[in-house]
């Protein structure tokens, strides 16, 4: 590698020395300064140093996806350091991918060394510290403060005494609910393994018990109930309870629950997965995908930390609400006539509740490089059988192919029908404003794409299929293929859909009166990511955004 090196750099001198050796190599000389080919120049020694810095720290225990995780975290920050550089709301949406999508390592603040102190002289400081530190005066909303009077710390909050609502007598529902909409309701509930199943019709019909509904009738339509001697009103009595436990938020409430369920269900259906996984593990893949957002606040992991929430200070800032969302899960089980998992032998219980923890902390979007690392690394050496099925040997393939398939149906709204997608993208950014008047309220920093006022909806559509879903959806097409190219089609002309919205665009003025993108649009493009760890580990332009690949830059007046 480091001849490699050597050779490229030789080779660049030796070609600028001969070009400037004339005068018309002057000229020349000048062309090949040029800023494209200097940039191509510098990259391709970036990308040798890096392989280099690669080779010479790596061990043993380092695996192939570590090293692909921490390649596309650098690829990924220096695209959006790209983006933002384009616009205001590029910054804004830069900042935003950055801080959910990057498990970025805190800033630490080192002591420095000083010589010891007098007892009265660390006293008057630490009188004059105490005089200028301001100190909250009330708990921030969606907080819970510490109170070593209030209760114990190994008691769970956000548990609630509820009574089962179930009226019905003898014989539970068929769907779990009673509603006066049964025939209507079918209709929907018999398309359960259809991708894109208007999961908003579904919580109308169903009396606003989707995740019921929904979760009920897999469990049935796959046989668990039996496998597994889970009697009907034991589910009915968890999912009832659980349901209760999802605070309605505008977007991580019950209907989510139900829509990332029924989009697990879809995932796992494919011919490419048939025959793959257990029933223990298909159970615990819906049992996940139903409570991993339970008790959701409608605030992020940062915003806990930040504002020093109970649970951040339980879950020590590490993963918080996924932790909670299982420890919630978990203890409603204990909950009289809920115990779904009663028949299940202590292996059975063991491995179901390994399998969901990890399932669920998968959940938590500061993972997405890591798992989409894991994933890729996975297309590239996957085995598979002659009739085109997985081949997955080892507890750690399986349940990485299941962490990834959950990630994917936690960020499928994209991938579904527009109108359904619409409707997503409107209850995620009204959560994100409401997070955005609260730390307006208190006097917070507004977190990215927070604030009501300037933030650009159609744009981070735009960014987030760009630089997130699509690249994931992408890799689990290659995984699964070609079951889940219908999927990437529809992400394809949502994105498209999303970017013709967006006002006082050049780019899209021009592709509507069908002009081919100008020069100087093309040169202000940000790359799609899309992996290669097969030949160079660089990026690559998909082709379906090779004639729109970009978030147009703003106009002067709209900053």
């Amino acid at each position: 590698m480091v001849k490699i090196r050597r050779k490229f750099v030789e080779k660049f001198r030796k070609k600028f020395e001969k070009k400037t050796s004339t005068k018309t190599g002057l000229k020349r000389a000048l062309f090949l300064a040029d800023e494209s080919y200097m940039k191509s120049a510098v990259d391709t020694l970036e990308e040798l140093d890096w392989c280099l810095d690669q080779l010479e720290t790596i061990s043993t225990h380092r695996s192939v996806s570590d090293m692909a995780s921490s390649k596309f975290r650098r690829l990924l920050s220096r695209e959006l350091s790209h983006l933002a550089e384009t616009s205001k709301s590029g910054n804004q949406i830069s900042e935003y991918l950055m801080n959910n999508f990057l498990d970025k390592q805190q800033d630490i603040e080192l002591p420095l060394l000083r010589v010891e102190e007098s007892s009265e002289s660390r006293s008057t400081r630490d009188d004059a510290e105490s005089d200028e530190t301001p100190r909250p005066s009330s708990p921030v909303p969606g907080t819970r403060l510490l109170s070593t009077a209030n209760k114990p710390m190994s008691e769970i909050s956000g548990i609630r005494k509820l009574k089962t609502t179930n009226s019905f007598a003898e014989d539970v529902p068929n769907f779990g609910v009673e509603t006066p909409y049964h025939e209507e309701l079918h209709k929907y509930i018999e398309h359960l393994d259809a991708w894109g199943v208007d999961i908003f019709k579904i919580d109308e019909l169903s009396n606003h018990r989707p995740l019921t509904v929904v979760t009920y009738s897999l469990f049935q339509r796959r046989n668990l109930l039996k496998t597994f001697q889970i009697m009907p009103r034991t589910l009915v009595n968890y999912l009832t309870i659980l349901e209760d436990h999802y605070i309605q938020t505008p977007y991580h409430n019950r209907t989510h629950g139900a829509d990332v369920a029924q989009s697990t269900h879809c995932l796992l259906s494919v011919p490419a997965l048939d025959s793959v996984f257990s029933d223990l593990e298909i159970m615990a893949a819906l049992f996940a995908a139903a409570i991993h957002d339970v008790d959701h606040p409608g605030v992020t992991n940062q915003y806990l930390i930040n504002t020093g929430s109970e649970l951040a200070i339980m879950y020590n800032d590490e993963s918080v609400l996924e932790n909670h969302h299982l420890a919630v899960a978990f203890k409603l089980l204990q909950e009289e006539g809920c115990d779904i998992l009663a028949s299940l032998s202590k292996k059975q219980r063991q491995t179901l509740r390994k399998m969901v923890i990890d399932m669920v902390l998968a959940t938590d979007m500061s993972k997405h490089m890591s798992l989409l690392a894991d994933l890729k690394t996975m297309v590239e050496t996957k085995k598979v059988a002659g009739s085109g099925v997985l081949l997955l040997d080892n507890y750690q393939d399986r349940i990485q192919v299941l962490r990834n398939l959950i990630h994917c149906a936690d960020l499928s709204n994209p991938t579904k029908p527009v109108a359904i997608y619409r409707q997503w993208t409107e209850r995620i950014m009204e959560e994100f404003f409401i997070q955005g008047d609260k730390e307006r309220q208190h006097g917070f920093e507004i977190s990215p794409m927070c604030d009501r006022e300037t933030a650009t909806v159609e744009k981070s559509q735009v960014g987030f299929i760009d630089y997130i879903v699509h690249p994931l959806w992408e890799t689990w097409a290659d995984l699964v293929h070609p079951d889940a190219q219908n999927i990437l089609d529809a992400l394809e002309e949502n994105r498209d859909w999303y970017l013709n919205q967006i006002p006082d665009s050049p780019l899209v003025d021009q592709r509507r009166h069908g002009d081919s993108p100008s020069e100087e649009n093309k040169s202000s493009r940000s790359s799609s990511l899309t992996f290669s760890l097969g030949s160079a580990n660089n990026l690559e332009v998909p082709a379906h955004h090779q004639k729109a690949n970009c978030i147009p830059e703003e106009e002067p007046g709209n900053q």
